[in-house]
């Protein structure tokens, strides 16, 4: 299977969370070429900061691993992760993180700045952006274009 293809998948998940009127961010993990979790940005239903679609679909996949350490396996998000959601997956020690639409104002994955380059750290993450750039982006833009629309409407 492609990049392509599992970020299509994460596109399903962002699309899930922008139905549910959360910001449209969808994470799959893959291991050995098979999506093993799943993810939608959730902070507002789950009350919580921390709700990312990152962090809910390591979750999951540590306990379908029974491990948090997903080594070996690759996370694919619609967004450049955040400094937080780029901690957990250095914990999480992934194989490899690729990611669609860049994020100039909180990426910490290239735009802002790259914490997987610290060589400092124990592991080293692949990183690969700008798969389906376009159409993450473009699911991105049409939900704040009709929360805009929604705002001036009420």
């Amino acid at each position: 299977m492609s990049d392509s293809h599992f970020m299509q998948l994460a596109l399903e998940q962002a699309k899930l969370a922008g139905l549910a009127g959360e910001v449209p961010v969808g994470a799959v993990i893959v291991q050995d070429g098979v999506v093993i979790a799943t993810g939608c940005n959730a902070p507002i239903s789950d009350q919580d900061p921390t709700a990312h679609a990152e962090i809910k679909a390591l979750r999951a996949a540590a306990k379908q691993l029974g491990n948090y350490r997903l080594v070996g396996c690759e996370l694919f998000v619609t967004l450049e992760p955040c400094t937080m959601c780029v901690g957990a997956m250095l914990h999480a020690r992934l194989k490899r993180v690729v990611f669609g639409a860049y994020d100039a104002k909180t990426g910490a994955a290239g735009s802002q700045s790259n914490v997987f380059e610290n060589l400092n750290l124990n592991h080293q993450t692949a990183v690969q952006g700008g798969v389906l750039a376009d159409e993450c982006a473009q699911v991105l833009q049409d939900f704040f274009k009709a929360k805009r629309q929604t705002q001036k409407t009420q």
